[in-house]
């Protein structure tokens, strides 16, 4: 083994001072500011802003769009619904001792029924 490297110590140091070499002739920084161009410049600011422009409003639209859609059953007069949670602080309509509606409040709870009084009564 030590004879292979023997061998090969000659070809390694030629070849690594060609390299050396190379890097050396290479200039080292071929960057340097360019000239600026004013009309361009704008043209190009104009373009962003109409660009960025365009997309903010769709975007805008796009975010509000979902909040705006809500969904409406309609129910007919007179027909029974079931409440889905608890109202709290309801205003009602409860009789008193000699049958006189009296106003009051109290707490509907989830999955009562709620229902209007039809005829003369309302």
């Amino acid at each position: 083994m030590a004879a292979l490297f023997e061998a090969l110590r000659p070809v390694l140091a030629l070849l690594l001072g060609v390299l050396i070499d190379l890097f050396r002739q290479r200039p080292q920084s071929t960057a340097e500011d360019g000239k600026t161009d004013p009309a361009l410049r704008e043209r190009l600011r104009k373009r962003v802003q109409s660009t960025w422009g365009k997309a903010l409003v769709i975007a805008a639209v796009l975010l509000l769009l979902p909040g705006c859609a809500t969904r409406t059953i309609y129910v007919r007069d007179g027909e029974p619904v079931r409440l889905r949670e608890t109202v709290r602080n309801a205003k009602v309509w409860v009789l008193d001792a000699e049958g006189r509606p009296t106003p009051g409040v109290m707490d509907l709870p989830e999955g009562w029924y709620c229902l209007p009084v039809g005829g003369a009564d309302k």
